[in-house]
């Protein structure tokens, strides 16, 4: 990937290939990578200021926001009238739960849950199950606890893919492999929604947590490697400046006749990574 960028740090790479070459170039350094960064996670308590980075407060306008982009496009690509079966969804780095919580299984009538960090998954199961007690229609059915590069999802189970916050964990070779494998995992007319931190140009690297934010341009670059297409995309508003900016992008395997985009207003922030 032809992409400048620097670490938490301040060092800088030429391109981001020279970056992965360095932490991920063999066997043993990408076991490490993965390894150091479910590490990270799992001393992080499992609450809701713990899976934000101490930024609790964003919640709302992430959920908010997020509702008004799935909206849209539920109505769009499954308008009521026409729906003849449930929908189900896949929530990549669950965490807690959080998301599956206020916003999916609202929507959604079975949500399964991808995690690999053990305690999160467990508080996500002990919350949902409180909720799905009395509530047949809307539910959580699976929990796995998988990392995303080795999770294969079930053929055609899934009218949408949700990704939020965990992508940056994954090198570029794994992010094209994992949207292979989880194209065959969408229903006909299902479709992927990345939702992440998007730096200003190339990328950045945090060194604590192992993950790598990625620029618009560099994520558009690696869609095209997996064969998506950029359905919409949504700015995040609400969020305090000292963070990234955010971006929701809906992705479809097939092209759109009309791609829809609105303007980004990004800023130079320090790295952080919330889920």
């Amino acid at each position: 990937m032809d992409a400048t960028g620097l670490d938490s740090n301040g060092r800088e790479f030429k391109t981001a290939d020279e970056m992965w070459r360095e932490h991920t170039g063999d066997p043993s350094k990408k076991t490490q990578w993965y390894r150091d960064g479910v590490s990270y996670w799992e001393g992080v308590n499992p609450t809701m200021d713990g899976v934000l980075g101490g930024f609790a407060n964003v919640n709302e306008p992430d959920i908010s926001c997020s509702e008004d982009f799935l909206k849209i496009l539920l109505s769009e690509r499954f308008p009521a009238d026409a729906r003849r079966q449930p929908l189900v969804v896949l929530d990549c780095g669950s965490g807690i739960g959080r998301v599956t919580k206020n916003l999916l299984i609202r929507y959604f009538n079975e949500v399964d849950l991808l995690e690999p960090v053990s305690q999160f998954l467990e508080t996500a199961r002990e919350t949902l199950a409180l909720g799905c007690q009395t509530n047949a229609v809307h539910k959580a059915v699976n929990f796995y606890c998988v990392p995303l590069q080795d999770f294969t999802p079930e053929a055609g189970r899934y009218d949408v893919i949700w990704i939020q916050w965990c992508i940056g964990h994954l090198t570029d070779e794994d992010f094209v492999s994992f949207f292979k494998r989880a194209k065959v995992g969408l229903k006909p007319g299902g479709f992927f929604v990345l939702k992440e931190n998007i730096a200003r140009s190339g990328f950045v690297l945090d060194n604590e947590d192992r993950s790598v934010t990625r620029s618009d341009k560099y994520f558009k670059e690696l869609f095209s490697q997996c064969g998506l297409h950029v359905y919409r995309l949504k700015d995040q508003k609400g969020f305090p400046e000292e963070l990234f900016a955010v971006k929701m992008y809906a992705l479809t395997t097939e092209a759109p006749k009309r791609a829809l985009r609105a303007k980004s207003k990004t800023s130079i922030n320090r790295p952080r990574t919330i889920m």
